[in-house]
């Protein structure tokens, strides 16, 4: 450097900050700037001793690259990668911030004679550093301007963070840097110096201490493993048993709907209500042959026969005969129906007691729209739909049907034994 007189250049200046350097004890900041001396001479020895001036700061370090523009940002990420490595592992850890700045300084002699640096120049870089987070490098926009056109990896490096004003209410557009190649991200950087720190701790703990830092983790991956194996192999459990309702508790119901929905009106012949279920009494089977034969329940359910055999009789029906006229009785709702559906298996089962010896019965083939209930010689057979057939003896018989919407259809039949014969009727206005 020329010391012959003040003149004023345009330099680059890297100005440097050990973070929360004052709140250390004095015994830690020695140790602090002893690292961060030896840090900083071995990242400068490039560059030639006439093209920099290095203040010290007492918390850091301005440095004034009179020569190449491209030594700072040179000398500032070789900084951050010993700090990253080797600062963060010591006690206590070395973290530095550092900002760069293009500008003009004047070149003066200190109270001791040695070579300084005051100005602009200087002054920016340290408001630029103040922007910055701990291991953090930003530029100004004069250097981001004169560096990122010397190369493309150079211009690849900066990422622009924004305008920023410092205190005296100047504002500063600032740009980022990041390493080049494999150390470009700073978090990449700050893994490797956790896990050399992990690697240090580790060599230099005693035989027993890595016996628990190994031992340990595998006992805590044995468990997890057992835990997973047994909670996979344990057996589902069982289901609770699926209690059946009696046959009672089924019919119960259902009777006692079917009880408060049919009409309660006398029967001719017994008195008894309509609703009331028919009793289990057998009636005398007309005697073919002297001698008895047992008595067979032939299949209530008879397909509706569409050609009748050759002999079969044609009905004449007669006139409607009216009822005395009652008291109309609203249609049973569905629940009562779905009861009486219920109860038909148990009415054909209490009719099927009744029949007559083989060989003497009458199918009634049944067709009533929209429905009907069906009653023979005044007693409730069924519901027709889905009742499709009565078993009768040979005789005289009266069909009562009824319908709580229209006037009650009473047909007189007489039949012959195995005789079959259809009735059709159908309920209208």
């Amino acid at each position: 450097m020329d010391e012959s007189g003040n003149k004023t250049i345009i330099c680059s200046v890297l100005f440097l900050d050990i973070s929360e350097y004052s709140r250390k004890q004095v015994a830690e900041q020695i140790s602090l700037k002893e690292g961060f001396n030896s840090f900083l001479s071995r990242a400068i020895r490039n560059v030639p001793i006439n093209d920099r001036i290095i203040l010290d700061t007492g918390d850091g370090a301005a440095i004034s690259f009179l020569g190449d523009v491209g030594d700072a940002i040179k000398v500032a990420l070789s900084l951050r990668e010993s700090f990253f490595q080797e600062g963060v592992l010591m006690t206590p850890p070395l973290l530095v911030r550092m900002g760069i700045n293009l500008g003009p300084v004047r070149l003066v002699k200190d109270i001791n004679g040695q070579p300084n640096i005051v100005g602009d120049g200087i002054n920016v870089a340290q408001r630029i550093m103040g922007f910055a987070d701990t291991g953090q490098i930003l530029v100004s926009r004069s250097y981001y301007d004169a560096v990122s056109r010397l190369s493309q990896e150079y211009a690849g490096m900066f990422h622009y963070q924004g305008s920023r004003t410092d205190k005296h209410v100047r504002e500063h557009e600032i740009y980022a840097i990041g390493y080049p190649g494999e150390l470009t991200n700073s978090w990449k950087v700050a893994s490797g110096g956790a896990w050399r720190a992990v690697r240090s701790a580790f060599q230099d703990a005693s035989a027993m201490r890595r016996t628990l830092y190994i031992g340990m983790p595998l006992a805590a991956l044995v468990l997890l493993v057992a835990a997973l194996v047994k909670v996979l192999h344990q057996p589902a459990a069982p289901l609770p048993p699926v209690e059946e309702a009696p046959v009672q508790a089924v019919i119960a119901p259902a009777v006692s709907g079917v009880a408060e929905v049919l009409p309660k009106t006398a029967e001719p012949e017994t008195g008894k209500s309509a609703g009331a279920l028919p009793q289990l009494e057998k009636k005398p089977a007309a005697a073919s042959t002297p001698e008895k034969k047992p008595v067979v329940s032939l299949p209530l359910q008879q397909p509706v026969v569409a050609a009748a055999e050759e002999k079969k009789p044609q009905i004449a029906h007669e006139e409607p005969r009216q009822a005395p006229a009652a008291k109309e009785t609203p249609r049973p709702p569905p629940a009562a129906q779905e009861g009486v559906r219920k109860l038909m298996p148990t009415m054909r089962t209490l009719e099927e007691t009744t029949a007559v010896e083989p060989g003497a019965a009458a199918l009634v083939n049944l067709a009533v729209t929209p429905w009907g209930e069906i009653y023979l010689d005044g007693r409730m057979q069924g519901v027709s739909p889905p009742l499709t057939g009565l078993q009768v003896a040979p005789g005289k018989h009266e069909i009562e049907i009824r319908n709580t919407t229209f006037p009650p259809y009473i047909q007189k039949i007489e039949v012959k034994a195995n005789e079959k014969i259809k009735l059709i009727y159908k309920f209208t206005n």
